[in-house]
């Protein structure tokens, strides 16, 4: 395993108009790696739908906190996205696309299947009435 290069962390009030700021303050940090605009939309991408899925889901648009944590070894960046919502109680059922515990609010389900499809690799770890965290990779410059 590399050295690790660089590290942020970053904590936040789980606000919709939070998001814009966690997924540019990612992308500001992830250029340090020199991403294509590809990439970067992709990390951009991935950010903003963590994001909302702790704000939606996590936190039901109700008060809380969203704490993200950045590290780059190498030419790989790691994105970590934790709440202490509600949890989920199906991780398995929560990754397939188009499932949506709020279709009231016409949410398409697909968060964690853009995560998957942006970023190398992503990995949930969630508890019921604890809290989640989402914690995604990707390699720049690999193509």
């Amino acid at each position: 395993m590399e050295q690790i290069r660089n590290e942020m962390k970053m904590e936040f009030l789980a606000l919709s108009s939070n998001e814009g700021f966690a997924r540019v303050t990612v992308g500001a940090f992830a250029a340090e790696l020199n991403p294509t605009v590809d990439e970067l939309a992709d990390i951009k991408t991935a950010v903003s739908e963590a994001v909302t899925n702790c704000i939606i889901h996590g936190y039901e648009r109700k008060e809380g906190s969203i704490w993200i944590r950045c590290r780059i070894e190498g030419r790989r960046i790691e994105i970590s996205v934790t709440d202490i919502g509600k949890g989920i109680e199906d991780i398995d059922k929560a990754r397939e696309p188009l499932f949506t515990t709020k279709p009231e609010l016409e949410r398409s389900g697909m968060g964690f299947a853009f995560m998957e499809a942006f970023m190398d690799a992503v990995e949930i770890v969630s508890e019921p009435g604890k809290g989640t965290c989402v914690t995604m990779h990707k390699t720049i410059g690999k193509g």
